[in-house]
């Protein structure tokens, strides 16, 4: 939406230099929330792109510049700042520009910028969340899921084709380890009725030596993998289950497919919950065969060696002098971890031909393959409940609804509504999601249930009550919106900030794209309801005359819009009471 104004002034200050307007267009910047200009041109930028003399006095250069611009329709004023000119736009084509589009393709505001033109479109493959199965959905994979369900929803909505893929942890030794365990303490009678509960009770069985990830709920992975090393029995079971799993014999493959099936129902499950959905279930398990033929390929090349300890490796290093050795074979002859995720690598890059894969995973997982972004987070520290550390993401789910349900029923404001424990857990939901983007996704952040749950503040549940709030606004006046309204009933300045804020809505999302980073479109929200939440007071429709209340609704209108399209593409869903 900026972009019509920055064309406008980039052809008038570059008419002076017989410039390429890009050059203009580039280095104009919009000012936050000013009275005195919208836009700013930083003398420094024209310096550095040879459009103005590098040397001389830069005020100089800034006054003289400013002097030879001229107002016109567009701009009201032009005046010369430290170093940079500044251009207040007519602020009547303000209110037009931004406030028309509203009532045609109000999901479509801003995404038709030409902003967007420099952008590539093509097809992006996303991998997210990624569990491991025969467990429970872990509150630890929460991050992964949420970022990546954001940058899917981003990338689609800016018009790229979206392929959602979850690449699950459906193979390894931990399935030898499981199988073994089952075997001993297994019940079917008892995987039937409570299946993951009952995995998770035969890890708990086994935790003298069965889990080679740990068991989050006894805490003792260190000491289960010493133990392990002294249960050789256990250990010995283990490597010939995995072994019958990558032979194919029957018997493994079954319970393994249980193992599998069953996980993913449950996580479909807490899917749903949180709103989110995925094209393709992929996993390890899809490219055993293929990750065989990728160590033939390597044998065949002659870059398969075998190490003193009988597993085979590949020597990466320069010098082939060992220094950089990856492992890609037990000394069993099952494949690794490595060796599959190669596998998988290569077989999507075939069969989906996608222009870039993106995929998310905490920051000690960096896998580095050809054509791939890693979008690396940090770890959340503190998430626990009423009854103790957390183990389960339902766990959390289960009490960000119940806290959220009783803050509702003590607050005065709550309104009557259909499902209360389903606008709670939409609303808990939300709470959870904007703590969680607020920041550098890199950083690590201390979870915290009461600042994560406070109705004011820069909060998810903020975000939730003023989009109820519009909402009740406009149900209240259904009717009294009219398709055409006076410009010139929306001057005041707190109307003019609420655009002035709009206004910046396409650099958000093409910031965003840039770097796949939420924090800049939650920050813009929660400006966008502060902003709000001032007009609500200084511009009321109630009591306003019948102009002036269709003006300040289609400005209602339209910053609602705003709101519940950057909340859904952060991956929330907007509630409209509460």
């Amino acid at each position: 939406m900026a972009c019509f104004f920055r064309r406008s002034i980039a052809a008038k200050s570059g008419a002076l230099f017989v410039l390429v307007l890009p050059v203009c267009q580039s280095s104009l910047n919009l000012v936050l929330l000013r009275q005195t200009a919208d836009f700013r041109l930083s003398i420094n930028t024209l310096r550095a792109n040879g459009i103005l003399p590098s040397s001389g006095d830069i005020q100089l250069q800034t006054e003289n510049l400013a002097s030879q611009l001229k107002q016109d329709s567009v701009l009201e004023d032009i005046s010369a700042g430290r170093g940079a000119i500044h251009f207040k736009v007519n602020r009547k084509l303000l209110v037009q520009k931004i406030l028309e589009p509203f009532g045609k393709d109000d999901e479509r505001f801003s995404l038709n910028s030409e902003l967007f033109n420099t952008l590539k479109r093509g097809t992006t493959l996303v991998e997210y969340s990624s569990p491991n199965i025969a467990k429970k959905f872990h509150a630890g994979h929460l991050r992964s899921t949420i970022i990546g369900n954001f940058i899917a929803n981003l990338k689609q909505s800016l018009g790229h084709k979206v392929i959602r893929m979850n690449y699950l942890g459906d193979w390894g030794m931990q399935f030898g380890l499981l199988g073994a365990g089952f075997g001993q303490f297994g019940c079917q009678e008892k995987l039937k009725q409570n299946p993951l509960q009952h995995l998770f009770e035969v890890r708990w069985h086994c935790h003298d030596g069965l889990s080679m990830f740990g068991i989050f709920a006894l805490q003792v992975y260190v000491q289960v993998n010493k133990e392990a090393e002294h249960n050789e029995d256990i250990n010995q079971a283990a490597r010939d289950f995995f072994k019958q799993l990558e032979q194919r014999e029957s018997e493994a493959v079954s319970l393994w497919q249980q193992f599998r099936e069953i996980t993913v129902d449950e996580y479909q499950r807490v899917y749903k919950r949180l709103g989110v959905h995925f094209d393709i279930y992929s996993g390890e398990s899809f490219h055993q065969d293929q990750a065989q033929e990728v160590v033939q390929q390597l044998q065949s090349r002659g870059l398969l060696k075998t190490s003193e300890k009988g597993t085979g490796v590949v020597d990466l290093s320069p010098a082939a002098d060992m220094s950089k050795v990856y492992t890609v074979l037990r000394n069993d002859g099952t494949t690794l971890y490595i060796t599959r995720d190669l596998a998988a690598a290569i077989d999507r890059t075939e069969k989906y031909q996608f222009d870039e894969m993106i995929y998310v995973t905490d920051k000690g997982q960096h896998k580095k393959h050809l054509n791939t972004t890693h979008v690396p987070f940090g770890l959340v520290r503190g998430m626990k409940t009423r009854s103790g550390e957390v183990v389960f993401l339902e766990d959390v789910l289960d009490e960000a609804r119940a806290r959220m349900l009783h803050n509702m029923s003590q607050s005065k404001t709550t309104k009557e509504m259909d499902d209360p424990e389903d606008t709670a857990e939409k609303v808990g939901i939300s709470a959870l999601i904007v703590q969680d983007f607020k920041g550098p996704l890199l950083s690590d952040y201390t979870f915290d249930w009461d600042r994560m749950l406070q109705a004011q503040g820069d909060t998810g549940v903020f975000l939730q009550y003023t989009h109820a709030r519009l909402c009740s606004l406009i149900r209240r006046n259904e009717g009294a919106e009219a398709a055409v309204f006076d410009p010139s009933l929306l001057l005041e300045q707190t109307s003019v900030s609420v655009l002035q804020h709009l206004l910046r809505y396409d650099e958000v999302l093409y910031q965003s794209a840039q770097d796949l980073q939420p924090k800049h479109l939650v920050n813009f929200l929660l400006k966008l309801s502060h902003l709000i939440a001032s007009a609500h007071r200084e511009l009321p429709v109630k009591g306003s005359s019948r102009d002036v209340a269709q003006a300040r609704l289609r400005l209602f209108s339209g910053a609602c819009s705003v709101l519940a399209n950057g909340m859904r593409i952060l991956g929330i869903t907007p509630v409209n009471k509460m």
